[in-house]
């Protein structure tokens, strides 16, 4: 259902315009990005498995390229196996685990990180062909470029990650494990929104389109209090819903020293944020949507708000059985993957209003 727009829209800036100005098509380029962006998602699925399996720090050395093959004898994986008993998980949590037992947890490490290489070859290869042929348009290019440094930032980010915790304290930091969430998100989105405008590059600043930027951010910031709850395990107390220890608000928020850490550090803290956070971005998609019912939208575009409107759902409907099932593992990574289906759902709908249709919107 449509309705006439309540005002007409913007004529973006000059700068705006700059920034903006849509590229060259070309589906071939769109469709590999498409790929490399869904390849993203599921790098992220992985990386939630392994750490909800606590399977990340099996692998204790950064080897990006002769590290891609796996051990092919008992005399490698006896190698392996000592290199990581020499470290403070071992020696701490899992001084009972076999050889055999440590294969398991040393397979989705690998896997996570032959992943990792697997997408830059699947980017870079086809960067340079397209590069060759000439497919790209100056704009894109410097794009296509950011995008190669982001991903091998987030390489080394994920190892200064595990670094964090082959120290001490065997559990890794909580703000770099957020970091590199939150990167893989970016170039989740960077990826979407460059495949879009190169598979329909009609974008412009409208007004509804500056709205879908405002919830995506709100959403992006929510999925980073998420991080902070993965990362020291504040999921498993708590587990009840709507209260949080039987109040609203419960005794002993932000009471940690220093009291501006407690939002990072405090458990109660970290997933009373995060469940408030959660609840603000909800209504904020609801007003979101219920708003885009107002505008003049086409029905392409209507149906990316009902697809926002359906992921936030689902979205909420995880955290909450997450909560409930004190992180039972299939709702744990099944989660993490609704925050990035949400995340590109918002992408999604925020590009295709910013197609030059006319769009309103207040």
């Amino acid at each position: 259902m449509s309705h006439s727009a309540s005002s007409a829209a913007p004529t973006p800036s000059a700068p705006a315009a700059a920034l903006l100005a849509a590229p060259t098509p070309h589906r071939s380029v769109a469709v590999w990005l498409f790929v490399c962006s869904a390849m993203v998602f599921i790098m992220v699925v992985i990386g939630g498995l392994t750490r909800l399996t606590e399977s990340g720090l099996s692998i204790v050395e950064w080897r990006p390229f002769t590290g891609i093959l796996p051990p092919l004898s008992e005399a490698d994986w006896h190698n392996l196996y000592l290199q990581y008993s020499q470290y403070p998980e071992f020696q701490k949590i899992n001084a009972w685990m076999s050889v055999e037992d440590f294969k398991n947890i040393f397979w989705l490490e690998y896997i996570h990180r032959l992943w990792g290489r697997l997408i830059g070859v699947v980017f870079f290869v086809p960067f340079v062909w397209f590069l060759v042929k000439g497919h790209l348009d100056r704009t894109t290019k410097w794009k296509l470029w950011g995008l190669f440094i982001l991903g091998g930032l987030q390489g080394v980010m994920g190892w200064y990650m595990v670094m964090s915790g082959l120290v001490d304290n065997p559990d890794v930091s909580q703000y770099r494990l957020t970091a590199h969430f939150g990167l893989a998100l970016i170039i989740f989105i960077a990826l979407l929104w460059v495949g879009l405008q190169q598979y329909a590059p009609r974008p412009i600043a409208t007004i509804a389109s500056k709205r879908g930027w405002m919830v995506l951010g709100l959403i992006f910031i929510t999925t980073l209090s998420g991080g902070f709850v993965a990362g020291i395990n504040a999921g498993h107390i708590y587990n009840t819903f709507p209260l949080m220890d039987g109040q609203i608000i419960p005794d002993g928020l932000f009471d940690y020293s220093p009291a501006w850490l407690a939002p990072f550090e405090d458990h109660m803290t970290v997933q009373w944020d995060h469940r408030w956070l959660a609840k603000i971005t909800f209504a904020a998609v609801l007003l979101f949507w219920w708003r885009a019912g107002t505008w003049n939208l086409a029905r392409d575009q209507r149906i990316a708000t009902h697809l926002v409107l359906a992921a936030v759902c689902l979205q909420v409907t995880l955290g909450i059985s997450t909560l409930l099932s004190v992180v039972w593992l299939p709702l744990g990574v099944a989660h993490q993957a609704g925050a990035v289906v949400l995340v590109g759902a918002m992408t999604y709908a925020a590009y295709k209003l910013s197609e030059d249709r006319g769009v309103g919107g207040v």
